[in-house]
């Protein structure tokens, strides 16, 4: 048997703890294997040190039947394992928005012209060969099926595309080992189906792909095996034909998880909180003639490819006052035309966010966990009297919520930037939980995160839509949409095209609407 990567008793920790203890595995050539766990799990600490980003304390890492990882040679960079052959899609895209496609392949490994290559000067005076690059990568792409543009600026593209470049970007440096870390949490359904096509056709040319995700019915559809971590530790593998996205789940969290958590009936109907009557984005035509109501007691769900009007209907929510030029129609956020509220007075008159983007909109990712908790909530009391923050009412609540919402590492002081996607994420809620919102517009609640805090994060919505409150979910998450929504609402070019009670609509149905065309 023919092993690509092999970890054996691989152990890493940081501050004391361990990211990682022992951990062991084998990765078959030219497979797709799949890494699963929760958020903290170890699975990305892992992956960074087969990558070179960390240096493993102990243990060893063999690369096509060599050791390269390990005290004996460790790799000090990520170069070090580029040029062996292995390259990493990040979850957050290490992309130049401003800079063409060529020239983010290309950055790092410009080829120089030939003419200029043996003279005495600096590379970087020499002249960059773009249009042999370009041809070679012309080439690349039709080897794998993976045509893009090299001419746009990256910020241009959909993410698909974006992703669609990071993975050229592996491909150009002639990696035979690529490692994707959650390469389906910002796709569409069609962007994610057109990913695993060319994942199995890279596979089928002899490259070997490890992914970390989270979507267990992905992972049954598109790897060959499977490896599941827990508390840092390697707990099982599996081949594919001989698991079920069940069996996976328990392993993962340690317990039987509910995949589909489904409300209760609803509860008796109160008074609307959120109302839109006639409202388009004038010449933006982003949104057209938007009519929608969510009532306290019931979850809206809104589905639809991402770009057809979503992001910004939830900034239209929440930053009125950046549209008042361009805006007609009527809205009206808990019994108030929104048009005469700001962003502060939106939020403090008991509306909860979770937003689309939690790094942009959500954290400070450089400061402690504590003050991101403060984020919206430090003029109210206990955090604040007369204009006074109280440090101690601060750490008091900081430190109840990360008992409660299991945040890891349960540190107050820990940077926030330092968490994982999923204990980012319910820190979020966490906040926006502290104080029951009447109207809780939740944008992707669970992008990026794993079974047990979707699980958890589904519950919490649940909660709120029981205690009265009414819920706008938005997500491109269509099991997400059908498991909790009362009505859902499809957009299609900023149009609502389909309105669906509990039960009436299916995922193809649902599929079709995303895609403009009725339901046959």
């Amino acid at each position: 048997m023919s092993f690509a990567v092999e970890f054996k008793a691989l152990t890493k920790t940081f501050n004391g703890v361990a990211a990682n203890a022992g951990i062991s595995l084998k990765v078959k050539k030219g497979s797709i294997h799949a890494i699963v766990g929760e958020n903290g799990a170890g699975k990305s600490t892992a992956m960074k040190m087969l990558y070179g980003t960390y240096q493993p304390d102990s243990g060893e890492i063999w690369v096509d039947g060599k050791l390269w990882g390990g005290r004996s040679k460790p790799w000090s960079s990520p170069s070090d394992a580029i040029h062996c052959g292995i390259g990493m899609v990040h979850q957050h895209f290490m992309l130049a928005g401003t800079h063409t496609v060529l020239d983010n392949i290309l950055l790092g490994v410009e080829p120089i012209r030939k003419e200029w290559k043996y003279l005495p000067i600096p590379n970087f005076l020499k002249g960059i060969d773009r249009t042999r690059a370009a041809k070679r990568l012309k080439e690349i792409s039709q080897q794998y099926g993976m045509a893009v543009d090299l001419k746009p600026s990256v910020e241009t593209l959909s993410v698909g595309l974006q992703q669609r470049i990071e993975i050229l970007k592996l491909l150009y440096r002639e990696a035979s080992i690529l490692i994707l870390d959650e390469p389906t949490a910002v796709l569409t359904p069609q962007e994610t189906s057109e990913l695993f096509l060319h994942l199995r056709k890279l596979r089928d040319e002899g490259k070997t792909i490890l992914i970390i995700t989270h979507k267990l019915k992905e992972v049954t559809s598109l790897a060959d095996r499977v490896t599941v971590f827990r508390g840092g530790r390697v707990v099982g593998e599996r081949e594919i034909q001989e698991t079920n996205e069940e069996d996976l789940a328990t392993l993962m969290v340690g317990r039987k998880v509910n995949l589909h958590r489904e409300p209760p009936p609803l509860p008796a109907l109160r008074k609307p909180v959120l109302t839109l009557k006639n409202v388009s984005l004038g010449t933006v035509r982003k949104l057209r003639n938007l009519n929608l109501q969510v009532r306290g007691g019931e979850i809206v769900g809104i589905s639809g490819v991402e770009g057809n009007g979503q992001s910004e209907l939830l900034d239209l929510l929440i930053h009125p006052q950046h549209y008042s030029k361009i805006l007609s129609g009527e809205i009206e956020i808990l019994g108030r035309p929104s048009n005469a509220l700001t962003t502060r007075e939106i939020k403090s008159s008991g509306v909860g966010v979770i937003p689309e983007d939690r790094h942009k909109e959500g954290l400070l990712l450089d400061r402690p966990v504590r003050e991101s908790f403060l984020l919206g909530l430090h003029r109210n009391a206990p955090f604040s009297r007369r204009g006074i923050v109280s440090e101690e009412a601060i750490d008091k609540n900081a430190k109840k919520a990360i008992r409660e919402y299991d945040i890891r590492p349960a540190h107050a002081y820990a940077r926030c930037g330092a968490l994982s996607g999923g204990n980012q994420q319910k820190w979020i809620i966490a906040r926006e939980f502290h104080q029951t919102p009447e109207l809780l517009i939740a944008a992707q609640p669970t992008r990026g995160v794993d079974v047990g805090a979707i699980e958890f994060i589904h519950q919490k919505i649940i909660d709120a839509r029981m205690a009265g409150s009414g819920v706008l979910l938005v997500s491109s998450e269509l099991d997400e949409i059908l498991d909790l929504s009362d009505r859902i609402l499809v957009f299609y070019e900023g149009e609502i095209v389909g309105e669906f009670n509990r039960g009436e609509a299916s995922e193809k149905v649902l599929g079709l609407r995303m895609g403009g065309a009725a339901d046959l």
